[in-house]
């Protein structure tokens, strides 16, 4: 079951992902990516995952330890928790640079990249779409604005 559970957490989060990146100017993604409610699905089964495990998850939360922290993850359903805890937050990561995105006019082409590493590795994506940004906004700041005729 947890390994079922495991999995899930990714398939999840997965439909949000492809919207984003394969159908980035579709209404329907639009809306979904603006919707924190995507992760509620996640976290049911990060709950589902914590609660046989929760006084080892409460003990590496509340006084953070390395080897507490190792001890939890060697277990399958502190792993699955963890795992479940970061689809979650990567997901909804991945949103709001989307939002970001469509408010600033960034292109999508060269969105899907970095929204793709973010699901693999959010803390070298999300550097990098925040560079990103920054250029495009600093670009788009210096581009004259046509006064209409």
């Amino acid at each position: 079951m947890t390994g079922f559970l495991f999995e899930l957490t990714f398939f999840l989060a997965a439909p949000v992902w492809l919207l984003m990146i394969f159908a980035p100017r579709w209404r329907g993604t639009e809306r979904l990516a603006a919707s924190p409610l995507t992760a509620l699905p996640i976290l049911a089964v990060w709950a589902v995952l914590a609660a046989p495990v929760l006084p080892e998850l409460w003990a590496v939360v509340s006084s953070p330890d390395l080897d507490a922290f190792r001890d939890l993850t060697a277990l399958a359903n502190g792993a699955g928790a963890l795992w479940a805890q970061v689809i979650a937050w990567d997901l909804l990561l991945g949103q709001w640079m989307y939002r970001e995105a469509r408010r600033l006019s960034i292109p999508p082409l060269l969105m899907a990249p970095l929204l793709l590493l973010t699901i693999l590795l959010s803390p070298v994506g999300l550097p990098l779409f925040l560079i990103a940004r920054a250029i495009w906004t600093a670009r788009s700041r210096r581009r004259p604005v046509l006064a209409p005729a």
